[in-house]
């Protein structure tokens, strides 16, 4: 199972085993991360944005045209950024760090 880091503003870091084939999104609200991901997932609006550290971006997947569209709605996009719904976790993306912003949390 891939470990996966979610980094938040304040300076702290949680890491959690995650199955391979889920979202960042899934794993973060199995993991009890207060994720917003108001539309559940089907990439219908940004409030699952997460920053990808700079080292693990390139093993990603390549975003599509429609998620793309969907991140210039990020506040806080960045030049690594990407919908948390939309990356799927493999066993290569063990060890993947992000950085989960403000403005993707609940409350």
């Amino acid at each position: 199972m891939p470990v996966i880091n979610f980094l938040f503003e304040d300076g702290s870091r949680r890491s959690v085993e995650a199955a391979e084939g889920s979202s960042i999104l899934e794993v973060a609200r199995k993991a009890g991360i207060d994720m917003e991901g108001a539309c559940g997932g089907s990439m219908a609006c940004a409030t699952c944005h997460v920053v990808v550290d700079e080292a693990w971006f390139e093993r990603l997947a390549v975003a599509s045209a429609e998620e793309e569209d969907m991140l210039d709605l990020a506040p806080d996009w960045q030049p690594t950024s990407r919908l948390g719904c939309q990356v799927r976790l493999t066993a290569a993306l063990d060890g993947l760090s992000l950085l989960v912003p403000r403005s993707s949390l609940l409350g």
